[in-house]
C-alpha cells in the first residue's frame, strides 16, 4: 500500500462527523486505556488522588490541554501516522509535527534534520551512502555511531524509508544491530508498517482526526541559506502549507527554539505569529532561584519575560522542570513560572511521559523536583501543580491519555 493510500485508509477509519461547533459527535470512541488508572493507583493517599479516582467512569473528551508530543511515541514510532492516530484516540486536541526539510526543500516530519539513523531504517537501505557520517561499529570505549540527514536526500527518497522507534544500539558491530537499543520502558510491538509523513500529510491527517496543530520549525543541520533556501523561506513555507490547506491561524501554534523565527512570524504572518510558541532553552537554574531571569546567559543574550512580551511573544514553552521547584517537601511554581505569568505570557510545558519509571528521581525532565520524585504517582502531582498553580495552557506528553484524563476530570 502506498503512503497516500495508507493515509486515506486511516483517515476513513478515524474520522468522525463534526457538529457545527467543531466538536466530534463520537467522543465516546476515544479511550484512556489502562495507564491513567495505574498512575493514580501509585499515588500516595490525598485529596487529589480521591478526586482523580472519582472520575474513573467519565467518558473521554478531546481537549486542547492535551498535546501529543510527536504523536504517542511512548509506544509508537514518532511522527508517524500510527503514532498520531493513537494520540488522537487518547483525546489529544493538538498534535505535533516537528518540521525539517529535504535536499529538494520539501517539508517533512522528523524531530531533527540529522536523526534518520536513529528514527528510520536508512542505514540498512541503499540510501546509507548518503549519510554524512557512515555507520561505525563499536570500538573499545567508543560506541557505534552514524549521522544521516534529510537534507542529503530528496522527498521521493525520504518516502521510501521505514520509520522505527527512536533508538540506537551503542554496542552494535553491524548496521543491522544498530537498529536496536530501544529503552526498556518503550516497545517495538507497534513499529511494523509504520507510515512516515511529510508536513503536508500531517496537516491532512490531523484535520481528519479533529485535532489542531503545533508544528515545530527545527534548526537546520546545514548552513543556511541552503542552495538558495533561506531561514525566512523555511519559516514562511511552514506557514504557507497551512494556508494552502485552509487551516485557520487560530488552530496553529507554530514553535521554534530560534527567537528570530518567532519574530519573523509576528512581523510577516501576524495572525499565526499571535500564537507562535517560543521554546525557551534556559536550562541553567539549579536551586530555589531556578528559572530566575538573567539577561546574560553565558555567551548569548536572553530577553527577560517582559522583553519577550514587549516583542509580541504571547506563548513560551520550557521543559517541565523549569516551571516547578520544591518547597517544604511539596511541588510549587518556580520563579521562572511566576515571572512569565507576571509578564502576561502563556505557558506550555514539555514533555510528560518521556522519562520512564519515576522511582529514581525522574531524570532530566524532573531535575528540579528529584527529591520528591520517587514513584510514578508523582506524574499526577506534577500535572496538578502545572495546571492549577502554574496555570499552563497545555502539556505535551508522549502518552496523551494521561493528560486527557486529568483535564477531563478537572473540567479544563
Amino acid at each position: 500500500m502506498t503512503l497516500r493510500m495508507t493515509l486515506v485508509a486511516l483517515m476513513l477509519v478515524t474520522t468522525t462527523p463534526a457538529l457545527a461547533d467543531g466538536h466530534a459527535t463520537v467522543e465516546s470512541g476515544l479511550s484512556y486505556g489502562p495507564r491513567p488508572a495505574w498512575l493514580i493507583s501509585q499515588m500516595a493517599d490525598s485529596d487529589l488522588k480521591t478526586r482523580l479516582q472519582s472520575c474513573a467512569g467519565q467518558i473521554p473528551i478531546r481537549t486542547d490541554f492535551s498535546i501529543g508530543h510527536r504523536g504517542a511515541p511512548l509506544m509508537f514510532p514518532e511522527h508517524t501516522v500510527e503514532s498520531n492516530v493513537a494520540a488522537a484516540q487518547m483525546g489529544a486536541g493538538i498534535l505535533e509535527c516537528d518540521v525539517t526539510f529535504t535536499k529538494d526543500h520539501q517539508l517533512v516530519c522528523r524531530h531533527a534534520q540529522n536523526d534518520l539513523h536513529t528514527t528510520t531504517d536508512i542505514l540498512v537501505t541503499g540510501l546509507a551512502d548518503t549519510c554524512v557520517t557512515p555507520f561505525s561499529p563499536v570500538s573499545g570505549e567508543t560506541p557505534a555511531s552514524a549521522e544521516c540527514r534529510t537534507s542529503e536526500i530528496t522527498l521521493a527518497e525520504f518516502l521510501t524509508l521505514d520509520p522505527k522507534m527512536d533508538a540506537a544500539a551503542g554496542d552494535a558491530t553491524t548496521a543491522e544491530a544498530y537498529q536496536g537499543g530501544i529503552a526498556a520502558y518503550r516497545t517495538s510491538l507497534y513499529g511494523a508498517g509504520a507510515t512516515i509523513m511529510t508536513h503536508a500529510d500531517s496537516i491532512k491527517l490531523f484535520k481528519s482526526l479533529g485535532a489542531k496543530f503545533t508544528p515545530e520549525l527545527k534548526a537546520p543541520s546545514v548552513e543556511m541559506p541552503h542552495d538558495g533556501f533561506s531561514q525566512a523561506d523555511y519559516a514562511q513555507k511552514l506557514i504557507d502549507e497551512y494556508k494552502a490547506a485552509g487551516v485557520p491561524a487560530s488552530d496553529v501554534w507554530a514553535q521554534s527554539f530560534d527567537l528570530s523565527d518567532i519574530l519573523y512570524w509576528i512581523e510577516n504572518e501576524p495572525e499565526f505569529g499571535a500564537q507562535a510558541v517560543y521554546l525557551d532553552d534556559r536550562y541553567d537554574a539549579e536551586d530555589e532561584d531556578e528559572g530566575l531571569i538573567d539577561p546574560m546567559d553565558a555567551t548569548t543574550f536572553k530577553p527577560t519575560m517582559q522583553e519577550l512580551a514587549d516583542m509580541g511573544v504571547n506563548y513560551i514553552a520550557p521543559p517541565l522542570w523549569m516551571l516547578v521547584t520544591v518547597e517544604n517537601g511539596g511541588i510549587v511554581p518556580s520563579v521562572y513560572a511566576t515571572e512569565a505569568k507576571a509578564a502576561g505570557l502563556n505557558l506550555i510545558a514539555w514533555s510528560l511521559e518521556r522519562s520512564g519509571p519515576l522511582n529514581d528521581g525522574g531524570g532530566w525532565y524532573y531535575q528540579s523536583i528529584k527529591d520528591v520524585t520517587d514513584n510514578d504517582g508523582v506524574t499526577y502531582e506534577l500535572v496538578d501543580v502545572l495546571a492549577q498553580d502554574v496555570g499552563v495552557a497545555g502539556i505535551f506528553s508522549d502518552w496523551p491519555a494521561t493528560v486527557t484524563y486529568y483535564a477531563n476530570c478537572m473540567g479544563l
